[in-house]
C-alpha cells in the first residue's frame, strides 16, 4: 500500500526557513519522479517543485525559484523541500506525490501545514 507522509511544517516568520520531508513507501520510489505541491486556503492545489527519479532534472514554480530547493534520497525513500526567504503567500498545506505533475500518481497524504506570519 502506497503511503506518503509529509512532515516539517510549522509557523515561521517572513524571511524564515523550513525544510519539509516526505517519507514514501509501498512503491519503487527510485523509479519515480517526485513532486511537492501546495494548497492555500480557498485555492486549487498547485505544483511547487518536481525532481526526476535520478535527480538530474529539477523544476520549480516561478513563484518559488531562487527560494526553494527540492532534493531526494533514493536510499531512504525520502524527498525534501528546503524553503528559504518564506513569504506570507507561501502559507499552505504542502503535499508530496509521485509523477511529473498534477493530479499525482497516488492518493494524497495528509500534508503538512506551513504558516508564514509575523
Amino acid at each position: 500500500q502506497v503511503q506518503l507522509v509529509e512532515s516539517g511544517g510549522g509557523l515561521v516568520q517572513p524571511g524564515g526557513s523550513l525544510e519539509l520531508s516526505c517519507a514514501a513507501s509501498g512503491f519503487a520510489f527510485r523509479n519515480y519522479a517526485m513532486g511537492w505541491y501546495r494548497r492555500a486556503p480557498g485555492q486549487e492545489r498547485e505544483r511547487v517543485a518536481i525532481i526526476s527519479a535520478t535527480a538530474r532534472i529539477m523544476d520549480l514554480a516561478d513563484s518559488v525559484k531562487g527560494r526553494f530547493a527540492i532534493s531526494r534520497d533514493n536510499e531512504k525513500n525520502m524527498v525534501y523541500l528546503q524553503m528559504n526567504s518564506l513569504k506570507p503567500e507561501d502559507t499552505a498545506v504542502y503535499y508530496c506525490n509521485a509523477g511529473f505533475g498534477l493530479p499525482g500518481l497516488f492518493n494524497w497524504g495528509q500534508g503538512t501545514q506551513v504558516t508564514v506570519s509575523s
